[in-house]
């Protein structure tokens, strides 16, 4: 039973771990901040959080619990704010998509001690919708989240990380920081830097309004999450550079490869990539081994 929840940023992630828990019982009180007085007013509103407040020592003061849902790059600010602050026995977590610039962010900010009280974490799960509004109850069911433990953490700190995130459906995996942000680079910063990219390449044809209007179910699934938090996406591409930019090239590599064999005609070439991408694609997802978990955005 969590007696206080702080809830610091309140769109999808942070608001759905706050309904989660309600509907679950297991928390007394959530409190909520978030910069703009709007996002606050319509979190309590929505009945995401029980208290709106005007400060991030203001939601923390006496919270058992404290999750961090703002953008990476906002944490460092976060962690400042919130140590004079914390409680001696809280836990501290967050929902941060790279790892990284998150725990050495914490690490300048807190003590030894609320370094200890710090395990980073990352739910992979979300939809291309952002905000208050966007949260619900289920959306860590059955999903993956990641946490990234410390040498200054404690096995009775994780364990209750763990079960936090247990209690509200997930299933729960533990892995070092940076294998982390190596594996997500690949498996989701790259998939929406791609779809960015791409719908904004087209909108700067001269025919774009042609080739929207004309866009298919393919060009729907694939560009989907060219409609997520560009503040959000932002961050994460800039805190997870040097795992990014490795992956970018390999794709342009891959993608120059497509290019030459179009370009000298070789259908056998041309379909043999396809053919290869088909055979993982099919295995990877195939019902019998699908998992709505691994929803990498």
């Amino acid at each position: 039973m969590i007696e206080r929840l702080a809830l610091i940023g309140l769109g999808l992630i942070g608001g759905s771990l706050s309904l989660a828990l309600k509907k679950q019982g297991l928390v007394g009180e959530v409190v909520g901040y978030s910069r703009q007085l709007q996002t606050r007013l319509r979190a309590f509103e929505l009945g995401l959080i029980d208290r709106p407040v005007d400060s991030v020592a203001e939601a923390v003061r006496g919270a058992d619990v404290v999750f961090i849902a703002t953008p990476v790059q906002a944490m460092a600010s976060v962690f400042a704010e919130l140590a004079p602050v914390l409680a001696p026995n809280a836990l501290i977590t967050d929902g941060g998509s790279v790892k990284g610039n998150v725990v050495a962010a914490a690490r300048a900010a807190l003590s030894s001690v609320q370094f200890g009280q710090f395990v980073p974490g990352h739910p992979i799960a979300g939809t291309e919708r952002s905000g208050p509004d966007a949260a619900f109850a289920t959306l860590f069911v059955d999903h993956r989240v990641i946490l990234t433990p410390t040498s200054a953490n404690t096995s009775a700190v994780i364990e209750r990380a763990v079960a936090l995130w247990q209690a509200v459906g997930a299933q729960v995996e533990q892995m070092p920081v940076q294998h982390h942000d190596h594996v997500l680079a690949a498996t989701s910063h790259l998939p929406h830097l791609a779809a960015f990219g791409l719908v904004s390449a087209l909108s700067r044809l001269e025919e774009r309004y042609e080739v929207f209007r004309y866009a298919a179910g393919g060009f729907r699934d694939f560009s989907r999450i060219a409609s997520s938090d560009p503040q959000m996406w932002r961050d994460i591409c800039v805190a997870n550079r040097d795992e990014l930019l490795p992956m970018l090239d390999h794709y342009l590599d891959e993608l120059q490869l497509l290019r030459r064999l179009i370009d000298a005609g070789d259908s056998v070439g041309v379909e043999r990539v396809f053919a290869d991408a088909k055979a993982v694609r099919d295995v990877l997802y195939r019902p019998a081994l699908t998992e709505t978990a691994y929803q990498a955005e």
